[in-house]
């Protein structure tokens, strides 16, 4: 297992917004939690991340206990994280974007760039390289002298992805990645999430767009109130009652 979450509770003041839930995720599976707003998916990510300290509880990341660790601790082992509202640099290019999630490891290249150090050019070619291959991967290469701020959302989703893959990320944790997507843009991007669990990319995802959890989720974990009510394959949650009757509509 890549990621387990063991007992973990998160408090806000006396509001205990998380109860004690638990799961885990294997190397190359796709895992999205669902449910109703005020669930407690975005909270339970903001645990994991290092945005929000758990009351109790443990998160282990291949093995390495993420308690007290800040967020970019956490995005230098390897955890990235994308948001609900798009991060996007908008007056930046489309390369300019993916580069600066190489900002943790290539900061040393870059000094030594400006001050005309050995390896610095060495390492700014590297990244360079480094983000049109990400961009490739997320079929936008095309677009990479573009200004973020002109795409449509869809595509600047996938520039935001890349930019939280391209330092070699092994789990990405993605907030809501469809939301204000268009039918096809869902498409690729579901197939864009394939292709990265098919090269053993783990994915954490919060969604509400049903087709796009059920089409592409290894495993379907529904929360209410905090807790977990149930987790397993799409189409078990697909027919479970009490997930129908509260998240599904039926």
């Amino acid at each position: 297992m890549l990621l387990e979450v063991n007992d973990l509770e998160v408090f806000y003041g006396r509001i205990q917004a998380i109860k004690g839930i638990s799961f885990s995720v294997n190397e190359g599976e796709i895992v999205t939690l669902i449910g109703a707003n005020g669930a407690g998916k975005t909270t339970a990510f903001n645990a994991i991340g290092g945005f929000t300290a758990p009351s109790q509880g443990t998160v282990r990341f291949d093995g390495i206990d993420l308690a007290g660790r800040p967020a970019e601790a956490i995005a230098a082992l390897g955890v990235r994280r994308t948001f609900q509202n798009n991060g996007i640099l908008r007056e930046m290019s489309v390369l300019e974007n993916v580069l600066t999630g190489l900002h943790l490891e290539t900061r040393a290249g870059l000094l030594a760039t400006v001050f005309g150090l050995p390896g610095g050019r060495r390492a700014e070619t590297d990244a360079v390289c480094r983000a049109r291959a990400m961009l490739s991967d997320m079929g936008i290469a095309e677009l990479e002298s573009r200004m973020a701020g002109d795409l449509s959302f869809g595509q600047q989703r996938l520039v935001e992805i890349a930019r939280a893959l391209v330092a070699g990320a092994r789990l990405i944790m993605l907030d809501e990645p469809a939301v204000g997507l268009s039918p096809s843009e869902r498409v690729h991007l579901g197939t864009v999430l394939r292709g990265l669990a098919e090269r053993g990319m783990t994915v954490l995802m919060v969604e509400h767009v049903q087709d796009l959890v059920m089409a592409v989720s290894d495993q379907v974990l529904v929360l209410n109130c905090g807790r977990k009510i149930v987790q397993g394959l799409p189409a078990e949650v697909r027919e479970n009652k009490e997930v129908l009757e509260a998240y599904l509509g039926q």
